[in-house]
């Protein structure tokens, strides 16, 4: 699989992941109210700690598919085809 390729994968696995962890820790209880404001908006959402995450679980799940690709245990142009 070419670099390209590799990287569309990346991203797409990094998206997903990224999502997945965006409600997680998150506390919605506000010690301060502002007027215009989502009460449901969380004070501190923690954004590098999950980007953090969502980037090393990330590369784990990458290096997983990218050895099992190699390996030709997941080919994806037979599932495909």
């Amino acid at each position: 699989m070419s670099y390209t390729g590799l990287a569309i994968i990346y991203i797409i696995i990094w998206w997903v992941v990224f999502f997945a962890i965006l409600p997680i820790d998150v506390n919605r209880k506000k010690l301060v109210k502002i007027e215009g404001e989502d009460p449901g908006s969380p004070e501190n959402p923690k954004m590098l700690k999950k980007f953090t995450y969502c980037t090393v679980i990330t590369t784990i799940i990458f290096i997983i598919i990218y050895l099992l690709m190699k390996f030709e245990y997941l080919n994806l142009r037979n599932i495909i085809t």
